[in-house]
């Protein structure tokens, strides 16, 4: 398969499970004339609330808004210090910054892809204020651990923007910390186009989270007030009804891509490093990151055949706004060795095949 292959022998990396259902959701808001702040936002937050087993989520317009309300509602700003994952998605650790405080760069463990834990305590000083833990790919943290070893008057925080629906030792990811934070990006298992939620069991935070939201409305005085300056984060009616019918789905869209992550394993065990969840837990599958030496001369014949594919995510020490943050030869090994193959639930077992024949000569 060469790049003039026609459109439809593409294989996608990823592809929302949107239908009939969905466009039907979106059609009534329509009718409605109500295309934000209205009903269809509470439905959607009460569907996270109960996925994620808390007793509130937040909606909001971005898994990085969620990330960054997240930091302002817990007081955290300039003097501060929290620790982030050396090996991320920039936002965890660029909301950290536009917030005043100094993200703390920490080594990852290179096959698990999360915080090396055995670094988190001597990460930790008086300055530090919160641990902005990431699910990375979906893999729960060792949050038992973690927990462990952070100090009291260190908060939690769960980056769980690919976790939707996984679980740690039967609990929910976003369930763990002071607050989990959701995105909805199209590579996302729940799809919104864009948008987030801030999920939490902590009825002040809620408060703060949905002032900030809403331009620094507080939505207890009814909006005669407005406390404090905030943002216009709000996520629209007509997008949380495109979100709705995948929450009501949640377990069929997981268990798709439990369906297509056993394809590969079938077919690539033995040949590449492959993402696993630690035994009890639920892996989120929000991508399907193996490991491999040649990742770079992969990725390109891989791309050249038709098959789309990608790095797993940033070093954040090798971009520009974080480069003098340290050496982190766990997030180095991650970096250059992690590639995301195509992950969603209409593969095919024919799509399998081509993807690990491809992959194969790389092994």
């Amino acid at each position: 398969m060469s790049e003039r292959a026609g459109v439809s022998e593409r294989i996608r990396l990823a592809r929302p499970d949107v239908g009939a259902a969905e466009l039907a959701a979106i059609a009534e808001v329509l009718v409605t004339g109500q295309l934000t702040m209205g009903p269809k936002v509470k439905e959607f937050e009460a569907l996270l609330a109960g996925a994620c087993e808390t007793e509130h989520a937040v909606a909001v317009s971005s898994g990085t808004a969620a990330l960054h309300v997240a930091v302002l509602a817990l007081g955290i700003g300039p003097g501060d210090e929290v620790i982030v994952p050396a090996y991320t998605f920039p936002a965890t650790a660029n909301v950290v910054a536009l917030a005043g405080a100094r993200p703390v760069l920490v080594d990852v463990d290179p096959q698990t892809f999360n915080l090396d834990l055995s670094l988190v305590a001597d990460a930790i000083t008086p300055r530090t204020k919160a641990v902005l833990a990431v699910h990375l790919f979906g893999r729960p943290l060792d949050w038992d651990a973690l927990e462990a070893l952070v100090p009291a008057g260190v908060t939690l925080v769960e980056d769980a923007a690919g976790a939707l629906g996984a679980r740690y030792r039967g609990r929910p990811c976003g369930s763990l910390g002071a607050a989990g934070c959701l995105s909805f990006h199209p590579r996302k298992i729940v799809t919104t186009g864009d948008g987030g939620a801030l999920t939490t069991n902590d009825a002040p935070l809620a408060e703060r989270a949905r002032t900030l939201r809403n331009h620094g409305w507080s939505p207890s005085d009814g909006y005669d007030d407005m406390p404090a300056a905030g943002f216009n984060y709000r996520l629209p009616d007509v997008l949380c009804a495109l979100g709705i019918p995948q929450v009501e789905r949640l377990e069929e869209l997981l268990a798709a891509r439990e369906r297509v992550a056993r394809g590969y394993e079938e077919r690539l065990s033995g040949l590449v490093e492959l993402p696993a969840a630690a035994e009890g837990d639920r892996h989120g599958l929000q991508a399907y990151v193996v490991q491999l030496d040649r990742r770079d001369e992969a990725m390109a014949a891989l791309r050249a055949e038709g098959i789309e594919c990608q790095i797993g995510t940033y070093a954040l020490h090798h971009l520009g706004a974080y480069k003098d943050g340290g050496n982190f030869p766990g997030a180095d090994k991650a970096f250059e060795r992690a590639l995301a193959l195509p992950l969603h639930t209409a593969l095919s077992d024919a799509e399998l095949d081509r993807v690990a024949e491809a992959l194969a000569r790389f092994a």
